[in-house]
This record gives C-alpha cells, structure tokens and sequence, in this order.
C-alpha cells in the first residue's frame, strides 16, 4: 500500500479554549509542520503560559522532528497563538494566507494602532496564495483559500489530511460562524463547497470541538462524512437557504471570551505589542466596539 501521502498526524487538545493544534509528519521524513499552536492565557490575571506549547516541543523533539512550518489557519479570535515562542525553540517558517492584510487593514483602526503597525503581512514569514503548492519534507501540500468566516482564512491540505480551521467542524456541529467583520455567509457557503470537492477519503482535521449533546471530544471526519451528514450543508442546501439559516444562527451566538486579546496577538503573528516605557505589555479593550 502506497502511504506516500498519507501524514502521520499527532493531536494536541487545550481544553480552555476548545483548540487542536497538531504536528503534521512526512511520512518519508521527520520533517514535519505545525497547525494553529497555542498560547495560554488567562484574562482574569493577563498571565501567560507556555505548558501547550512545551507539550509540542515535547513531541517535536522526542521524535527527532524537522519543524518547516509553523502555520495559522486563519487569525483566530478564540485563542492566542504560541507560534513565534515555537519558532524560537524549534525554528521553522510562520505562514498564513495573504489576506491577513485585509484583517490587519480592519483591526488595526478598531485597535487604533497607528502608523508603526504594519499592514503588508511582514510579521509573518510567508503569505500563502489561493493554490499554492508547497511541501513538508516530500511531501506535497496545497493552501486553499476558503474564506466566508474571516477574510485570511485557508484550509491546507498536507496530503491527505486537511486543516479546515473554523469553517467546518464535526458534522454534528455544522460550520462556522460569518459576522465576523469581513465574515459572509454566502461566500462561507461556496469555500465550504471548494473543500467538500476534494477526494472523500481524505482526513478532515478540527480546530476546535464542543461536543454537541455531551458526546466525546472528537477531531477527525472525512471529506465523505461532511459531505453525507453536516448538519449544515448536507443534502445540497441551496445557498440562499444555508445563508438564511446562518445568518439567523450568528445572531444568537455571544462574541469568543478571548476576540479582544487574540485578534490583537494574532495579527501581529502571535507577537504581543511592544512594552511600554514601565516595561508592561498591553492589550487594549475597545469599548462597544463589537457590541
């Protein structure tokens, strides 16, 4: 059996924020990638911690592992990501879709950041584009764009296994949402269709799961489960009805508990704003402005 393009995918759960990060491996190497890391953070304290990350760095580093990529899915609004603490322990290159500029353009005046806030994308190593080709180690990859929940969002597809982000999650839980700012649901509902057009064998992998109906933590499907049992899109929904319907449902939805210090960490590719002059990082609350 040929298992050239089929990873070998470890998962990593931080329970605070719902999040799976994963070490993607090559299955001819030990090189490997990274997908949506993890920071610790508590609000209440305005503490960080390290303990998921180190978890990966465990991991990499038990299995003698070549870290290539360190890659966000989409600038996240529920979790800070630990990747430029990865990057220094491990090495590797932090990517994400090229549309950040349009999320960093958007969030930098909600922030008031300023003119020293850069809004090329330069924070991050590399920009994908819609269809770029890449590689882990032998192995081939493809970044799509998908966007509809946020503007930058990009499922990768590292062989077999494919990193949806929030745009889908496990059937029983249905999609993402799209009031976001820059979020659309029709154009949400086409991205979904450009992932449900790949091979039904292929690996799905979750960015978060919240066990709908107390069932267990789960965060693998397949393309063909998606496609047969979404709660949102199966049976061929027509796009005016699943825009209705998600329309309808964002409505109900309270804003993530960490939007205001991720969307802040994660635009800058999981770097904190400078220190001020007492030698204190802050992150800002902008009143009503998500209200």
């Amino acid at each position: 059996m040929d298992t050239s393009n089929k990873p070998h995918v470890a998962a990593f759960f931080e329970k605070d924020s719902n999040t799976f990060s994963y070490v993607v491996k090559d299955p001819k190497s030990n090189n490997c990638a990274i997908i949506d890391s993890v920071l610790n953070f508590d609000y209440a304290s305005g503490g960080t911690s390290n303990s998921s990350a180190n978890e990966i760095i465990a991991y990499v580093n038990e299995h003698n592992l070549h870290v290539e990529w360190i890659i966000e899915t989409h600038v996240h609004a529920d979790h800070l990501s630990a990747a430029p603490y990865l990057k220094s322990k491990l090495g590797g290159k932090i990517g994400i879709g090229k549309q950040i500029t349009i999320v960093q353009e958007t969030f930098g005046k909600v922030f008031n950041e300023g003119t020293e806030f850069e809004l090329d994308g330069s924070q991050f190593d590399h920009l994908f584009h819609d269809g770029e080709q890449y590689q882990v180690g032998e192995l081939q990859c493809t970044a799509m764009h998908t966007p509809g929940h946020t503007p930058a969002c990009f499922t990768h597809v590292l062989g077999d296994a494919v990193f949806v982000g929030d745009t889908l999650f496990m059937p029983d839980a249905g999609t993402a949402r799209a009031d976001f700012p820059g979020g659309d649901a029709g154009v949400l509902y086409d991205s979904i269709q450009k992932i449900l057009a790949l091979p039904e064998e292929y690996r799905v992998f979750m960015c978060h799961d919240y066990c709908p109906n107390g069932r267990e933590l789960e965060y693998e499907t397949t393309i063909a489960s998606q496609k047969n049992d979404n709660i949102h899109v199966k049976k061929d929904i027509e796009k005016s009805a699943f825009v209705e319907m998600r329309g309808s449902r964002d409505k109900t939805l309270s804003m993530p508990r960490l939007i205001l210090p991720s969307l802040q960490v994660n635009m800058r590719a999981g770097d904190f704003p400078k220190a001020e002059e007492n030698g204190l990082v802050y992150l800002k609350v902008p009143v009503n402005a998500f209200k």
